[in-house]
This record gives C-alpha cells, structure tokens and sequence, in this order.
C-alpha cells in the first residue's frame, strides 16, 4: 500500500524501508531515440544492476516488415522494457507478443513523443487526445502477453492541459484498458510549434500535479520523468510516487548511477569505481568488434563516465578523436583510461 505524506513535498525525507514498496518501477532510465541503443544499455546495466533500462521507442512498423533484428538485445540488460510506438491494436498485440518471446521484461506503449514524424504515424503524445483508442491498444496487449504493459505520457497536449484531461486519460485507459502503470512526463506537450528539443524545455514543470495524481488514482502505479537531475531530487520525488525516471541526466552523467542500487532500492553492493566499469565494457567490446560493430558506436555512450574527476576532458577527447577510425578496438579504450589514471594518481 502506498503511504501518504501531508509534508511538503521539498521538506519529505526518503530513506528504503522494508515497508516501501520497491519494485521495477522505482528508478529507470528514459527511452531515448537514438541513445539507449542495446550498446548504451550494456554499458548502463555495468552501473546499476536494479534499475529498469528502456529501448528506444520502436515502431511497429519495423518490426513487423522491418529487415533488422529491432528486438536485439543482451541477456545482461534485464530488466530491461521494450518502448513502442503506434497506434493500431492488432499490430501492437502481434509486436508485445513477439517482445514477449524474445524474453522482454514489460512493454511501454509511447504517448509522449511529440515529434511530427511521430504524430503523422498516428502515435506518440497526439494519442492523449484518443484515451478511448489508447485502452483499446493497452488492452490488446495485455491480452496477448502476461508481462506488464505499461503507459508513457504528458501531463496534456495543446490547449487540452488541465488537470481533469489528464484524469480522464488516466481513467479511460486504467478502466478500459486495464492499465496500472503510468510513466508521466511532468510537462505537457505543444504538437506544433515546438520541436521535440523544445518540448523537453519549454513546457514548464509540474510535479505537484502528477503528485495530485498518484493521490486521486492511488491504487495506479505512477512514476515521474522529466527534469531530475540527482538522486536527491528523485528521493524526493520518491516520498510521493511510485517511481522516477531519469533521462538525459543519465545519459550525460552515467556516473551517478553507481549509486543508484544504494541508495534508491537499498542494497548494499560493494562499491565499483568507473574504472572497473570500463574494464568490464572489454569482453562485450571485443565481442560486438568482431560481429563488424564500429568502436565509436559502443564508446559514445561512454564518453560522461568520468563527468567531475580529473581527466574527464582528455577522456572524451581522445575516444571522441580515436574510436571512430578504421581497426580502432580496445587498445584505444586502455588509452584513454591511462589519461584520466594518470590525472587521478
């Protein structure tokens, strides 16, 4: 059961206790097009071995007529939920199905995305304004799959961005769609006149309505994205909710996920130091090398490892300079690590 607080939100205390709920939900890192690839999934899951990793979004589309393997992805990453993006229930169920079998932890139906390569698809943050259709596509799956499938979104679109709109999504698509997980990105989205960019920045923060939310809807499961930036923020968001997502900050900042098993889900790990992070990335490197995979495809997910400590510049200098070249491999990354042991010795 969730547990109340009538303390301010910026004045609650956060610490694990064996009566709080800590499940999946709790800390996850953000589905980002064309930065949580399988290679930065890898990399973050050598960092945090609880926190919930999510696929870019991938589009129904591709995976059903798609030549690629858009399900690939490494035994190492669990647990780790497939994001998709569309809009028709068949399709969804068939995808969620085939994610299912290839062993995916919980599937995430995108109605956040406000790009208009997405809108014109017919999906993304557009399908806030079809709560109706959004049940029906949750409800396909979860008739297909026995893993969670789970919601995505924005406080409101446009214009429709009171708190009653997003109430009534949430209601349509909990009760006609059976949905009881909502990842709510505390900013509403502009479908024109913003580009995705912009509507990461400009739409203001609302955190108290989301909290208002998880109050009104308290047997729903609901975690929080958008602008957290330290784990002390998400404690804090932690008082209220059920979960926080963390998403550019993550990818920029990957340090800060070391502690994130401490602190957010309490278990008491032995500490490792980013430099045996980076040691443990050689075996995956060296396998990924041989299959033809570019040493700057796998190192560009890296390159914030070492954000603060001395070194961190020459870090990302000479992989930014050295991994993309032709035969580039591990010697580059032992480089490049011998900079900052150097500056830190």
């Amino acid at each position: 059961m969730h547990k109340q607080h009538s303390e301010s939100p910026l004045e609650s205390s956060f610490e694990v206790k064996p009566d709080r709920p800590v499940h999946k939900q709790t800390f996850s890192i953000a589905p980002m097009l064309d930065w949580t690839d399988r290679h930065c999934r890898y990399f973050h899951r050598q960092l945090t071995r609880q926190t919930l990793l999510y696929t870019e979004m991938v589009t129904t589309g591709a995976i059903i007529y798609g030549k690629g393997d858009y399900l690939a992805y490494s035994d190492t990453e669990h647990p780790v939920s497939l994001q998709l993006g569309g809009s028709d229930p068949a399709a969804l169920a068939q995808c969620a199905q085939l994610a299912e079998q290839r062993g995916y932890d919980e599937i995430n139906l995108n109605v956040g995305c406000p790009s208009d390569r997405v809108q014109n698809g017919r999906f993304g943050a557009c399908l806030m304004a079809e709560a109706e259709l959004v049940a029906d596509c949750i409800k396909a799956m979860r008739d297909r799959v026995s893993i969670p499938v789970t919601v995505k979104t924005r406080i409101g679109i446009d214009d429709q961005d009171s708190y009653a709109f997003l109430c009534d999504f949430v209601h349509t698509v909990a009760e006609r769609g059976q949905c009881d997980t909502f990842i709510i990105h505390a900013r509403k989205a502009w479908l024109s006149g913003l580009s995705p960019k912009e509507n990461r920045e400009i739409p203001p923060l609302d955190y108290p309505r989301v909290y208002q939310l998880k109050r009104d809807f308290p047997a729903l499961t609901i975690a929080i994205n958008g602008g957290v930036k330290t784990l002390e923020e998400a404690k804090t968001h932690l008082a209220q909710l059920d979960g926080v997502m963390m998403g550019r900050e993550a990818y920029q900042n990957p340090g800060l996920l070391l502690d994130v098993d401490s602190q957010l889900f309490g278990i008491d790990t032995p500490a490792i130091s980013p430099f045996s992070v980076v040691e443990a990335m050689y075996p995956y490197i060296e396998h990924e090398l041989t299959n033809g995979t570019y040493l700057g495809h796998i190192t560009r997910h890296m390159l914030g490892l070492f954000q603060s400590i001395p070194g961190a510049r020459q870090w990302r200098r000479h992989l930014s300079e050295n991994a993309h070249k032709p035969g580039a491999g591990i010697p580059v990354v032992e480089a490049a690590l011998a900079l900052v042991r150097d500056r830190v010795a």
